[in-house]
């Protein structure tokens, strides 16, 4: 299960501590314009060593498309076939992780590959690593140039460090800030005091979660499967499949239990003047309903765990079940948030593309 999407495809390969993480992209449209400086300034947002708040690892991160591209004059177009690429891992201390071969850490997955393969990678966590996510950022940035041409956008923010939150709704938020700070914070005053908050961790070698907050505007109705291809669902299955995920929820989510269904029903409202589409009087459903997009902005939100890695003694086995103390060492994030959004949009994208396509099958 390494490929995700049915007519938009990625294949991801590749570990922490390999040659290179790769991916092979099956099913983009032929004649799409790829803006290589826009594939890698999205690579560039989730590589390592970016600010004080991310690891320490030095990656340049550079996208080498190797398939299913064409110079014709100025620009560079997909073929409709394979896009096969690489990204070379350049930095890897691999000897960090020497005293770890044979111990079980804490809330990683070293136990369960070691009892699903029978072995694993020690070396950075191999391919549970979220140094996988790179080719989820390449695929995603080739479907955010597809869904330009459709007039879809996606957006991720961080809402939430720990307790400080960015409680406004993001129709009072000037999105266009998200990237002026190094948290990925539109509200300025609370992304400093998130980044306080996570320079605090940092320095008690401990780590924080927290939520990703995500918008899709200009998705026209219809897109989604009524029954086993929910959108909801299948924007939930990619997010969740995100290291360190452990929630999503959509339009008003689990706040919306407690109202009535007088208060959650969003009434329909009469077209606008030469237009063919109802409108709506509100969106406590986040734009989906019946499983299907019905035009509206989706609204979603991503909850990610604390990293587990803490540089700090604790208490574990090894795989022979005899305890062992260990002492951490690398360069790891305190808080995934902020290098997680490109993460988050990537997924999105390449989801809500993924539908769009089915859709235009689904009937003549």
């Amino acid at each position: 299960m390494n490929t995700i999407g049915t007519l938009f495809r990625l294949t991801s390969f590749g570990e922490s501590h390999g040659a290179a993480i790769g991916g092979v992209i099956d099913g983009c449209p032929a004649g799409v314009a790829l803006d290589l400086d826009f594939i890698q300034a999205e690579l560039d947002r989730r590589r390592p060593g970016q600010s004080a708040l991310t690891t320490a690892r030095k990656e340049g991160d550079r996208v080498e498309l190797l398939s299913g591209i064409f110079q014709q004059a100025s620009s560079v177009l997909t073929t409709g076939t394979p896009i096969g690429f690489i990204v070379r891992n350049a930095d890897h201390h691999s000897s960090d992780y020497d005293d770890l071969r044979d111990v079980f850490r804490p809330s990683h997955a070293d136990y369960t590959y070691h009892t699903k393969y029978g072995l694993r990678d020690h070396r950075g966590g191999g391919r549970s690593s979220a140094r996988e996510t790179i080719s989820r950022v390449v695929a995603g940035a080739v479907a955010k140039l597809c869904l330009r041409e459709l007039g879809i956008d996606v957006k991720a923010w961080t809402q939430q460090v720990g307790d400080i939150a960015c409680d406004r709704d993001y129709t009072h938020l000037d999105l266009s800030l998200i990237e002026s700070n190094p948290v990925r914070c539109p509200d300025p005053e609370v992304a400093k005091r998130m980044e306080e908050l996570i320079l605090q961790v940092k320095g008690e070698g401990d780590t924080i979660g927290g939520i990703i907050a995500g918008v899709i505007t200009g998705c026209p109705a219809g897109l989604g499967e009524p029954v086993f291809g929910k959108l909801h669902a299948q924007l939930g299955a990619a997010m969740l499949s995100i290291n360190a995920v452990k929630g999503f929820e959509y339009g008003e989510g689990f706040a919306g239990i407690s109202q009535r269904g007088s208060q959650q029903n969003d009434l329909f409202q009469a077209p606008a003047p030469g237009a063919s589409a109802p409108r709506f009087a509100s969106n406590h459903s986040g734009g989906i309903q019946g499983g299907i997009s019905n035009g509206q902005p989706i609204p979603f939100r991503v909850a990610f765990k604390p990293v587990a890695t803490l540089l700090r003694p604790q208490e574990t086995i090894d795989i022979n079940g005899q305890p062992v103390t260990i002492h951490p060492r690398g360069r790891h994030d305190p808080c995934v948030l902020p290098r997680a959004v490109p993460i988050v949009e990537a997924m999105a994208a390449m989801t809500i593309l993924d539908a769009y396509l089915i859709n235009k099958t689904s009937h003549l």
